[in-house]
């Protein structure tokens, strides 16, 4: 499996392929890949979870606590309730979002897909999402898996990125070159 090096260049990269790693060895991929889920929907709907992983006055003793009755009331695998746990002692929980969208590119590229980052304006149904799909399969010839996030800044339209390929068909970025082209 072929690793990026801007992955492995970044700290939550380092943690990302280890779990990888882990995961992979032990045969647990579909696990942490649930519970990597359930962690990021966590991140997005809690604001308690957010508090908990990003405030750096909840000491080390407290984090691992933590963590470890998060683990236990959301039932995560052992691998991700142990990583939990390494992060805390660390104090590296601020880099849990990270560590989970490289775990994620990680897992397609093991499976032979590409990941495409995905930005709406609004949240994008599963027929668009399935169109989308399809229209970028046939665009770079493998599978691809869209990991979608919201942004409303953006007005309107997607902007995909792809690797290290960014495709900006949003409306935002369209009204600026717009104003930059009446500007003369």
């Amino acid at each position: 499996m072929e690793n990026s090096g801007g992955i492995q260049a970044s700290l939550a990269g380092r943690y990302a392929t280890a779990l990888f790693g882990l995961a992979r060895d032990e045969g647990q991929l579909e696990a942490v890949g649930t519970g990597l889920a359930a962690l990021k929907d966590g991140l997005r709907d809690s604001a308690e979870l957010r508090a908990l992983t990003t405030s750096p006055l909840v000491g080390r003793e407290d984090a691992l606590k933590a963590v470890k009755a998060v683990a236990a009331a959301m039932s995560l695998d052992p691998i991700t309730s142990n990583f939990l746990g390494v992060l805390a002692q660390n104090r590296r929980l601020a880099q849990l979002g990270n560590v989970i969208r490289f775990v994620n590119l990680l897992a397609a590229a093991h499976r032979g897909e590409i990941t495409a980052e995905v930005t709406s304006a609004h949240p994008l149904d599963e027929g668009q999402i399935a169109a989308l799909k399809t229209n970028l399969k046939t665009r770079v010839g493998r599978d691809v898996t869209i990991d979608p996030s919201v942004d409303p800044a953006i007005l309107g339209g997607l902007v995909v990125k792809i690797g290290s390929q960014m495709i900006d068909g949003s409306i935002r970025t369209k009204l600026n070159n717009l104003a930059l082209a009446m500007k003369g």
